[in-house]
């Protein structure tokens, strides 16, 4: 372990890392491989903002872009093919993984139309395309954890579909996210699934709570508010995985676990720092646990590479303090409630906005190629 890199060290305690970015560029310059040979990244993760950036930026995609245009295809039909193809050759790329961890790792995720995420039908309508499309077994559909998302992830784990549920913030939403994997579960098995065959990840995000907390302490400028700032995110994703261990110990559980279930690992989400004066491997360090993920901005992963200390096990036995950590807050006033409902607010609307833009530009190239064929 002592001579062992970082990433090696954090992959032995447990910890599953993956990388929270995908584009063309990534897949045709070996970059991605080289992660995968040299950092210990064993998936990958997307999300509106990272296409909406991979295909608007650079000329990777124009030639597809083109080619699509003088087939006639349509605005959404061309953002389809273009975000599938991407994930299907990745999980292509990661397919050995997957084959020596049994589908644990290996695995890449795609999401559903962000404008869906108040839609359970949809959602689980365009679950399943994108799923027949990609068409590859380590592939993850991406669904978010609204309200209206629960029933959702529990429709489409029940038709066997794997599932990253992302989007969460609070502990009882993580909850209620659990629950809906159980119960898809147990509908995947009346549906006469292989239970082995599914896999989930519940994706808990960690820096924006800082952020938004860390602002609501620096308005209250007291010497309390100032020791709290930078401990909120950390405290709450550590509270999830004790959620994580209880809900996962039980004889609901038991049952699923016998007839072949996996649990759903937690994954922690948003993990680069947004604050200078914060370590840069701080949401990794200290999140470092059995049995979880955590994908990472390449920036992250590489300042973990580079000088993360990974002390094994920093979630366990926390418990009480993240408590007082969150309890503290609403001492001054900072409802955790409020909070993280605005965080998921806020969450879609980027992801929808991201989408908006992306819709806009590929459409301007579409019109583009067009003419000039």
């Amino acid at each position: 372990m002592t001579n062992a890199t970082p990433t090696a060290q954090l992959s032995a305690a447990g910890v599953s890392i993956w990388l929270d970015d995908l584009s063309r560029e990534r897949l045709s310059s070996g970059s991605l491989q080289k992660l995968i040979e040299e950092k210990n990244v064993v998936g990958v993760t997307t999300n509106p903002s990272i296409f909406q950036a991979a295909i608007t930026s650079g000329t990777d995609y124009d030639g597809k872009i083109a080619e699509l245009a003088a087939q006639g295809a349509s605005l959404a039909e061309t953002i389809f093919e273009i975000t599938t193809t991407d994930v299907a050759d990745a999980c292509d790329l990661f397919a050995p993984i997957a084959a020596a961890t049994q589908g644990v790792d290996g695995r890449v995720s795609i999401e559903v139309d962000p404008r869906l995420a108040w839609d359970t039908e949809g959602t689980i309508a365009e679950a399943k395309q994108l799923y027949k499309k990609v068409n590859k077994d380590n592939v993850h559909i991406k669904i978010p954890a609204t309200l209206e998302g629960l029933a959702a992830i529990t429709a489409t784990l029940g038709e066997g579909i794997s599932v990253n549920v992302t989007l969460i913030f609070s502990l009882e939403r993580y909850r209620a996210v659990i629950n809906a994997f159980q119960a898809g579960l147990k509908l995947a098995q009346e549906n006469g699934r292989d239970l082995s065959t599914i896999h989930s990840v519940a994706s808990f995000f960690v820096s924006r709570v800082d952020t938004e907390i860390d602002k609501r302490l620096d308005a209250l400028g007291t010497a309390e508010a100032k020791t709290l700032k930078g401990q909120a995110g950390v405290a709450n994703a550590r509270l999830a995985y004790q959620v994580y261990e209880e809900l996962f110990s039980t004889k609901r559980w038991a049952v699923l676990a016998e007839a072949g279930a996996l649990p759903q690992r937690p994954l922690w989400a948003s993990t680069g720092v947004k604050d200078p004066a914060y370590p840069d491997t701080l949401y990794v360090t200290e999140l470092a646990a059995a049995n979880v993920v955590n994908t990472m901005p390449e920036k992250t992963l590489d300042a973990t590479y580079d000088h993360g200390v990974i002390t094994g096990d920093t979630i366990t036995g926390t418990y009480t303090e993240a408590n007082n950590v969150l309890a503290a807050l609403e001492n001054l006033g900072i409802s955790y409630n409020e909070i993280v409902t605005l965080l998921e607010t806020e969450g879609l609307d980027k992801f929808v906005t991201s989408w908006k833009e992306l819709l806009t530009d590929v459409e301007n190239a579409l019109t583009t190629a067009r003419k000039a064929a």
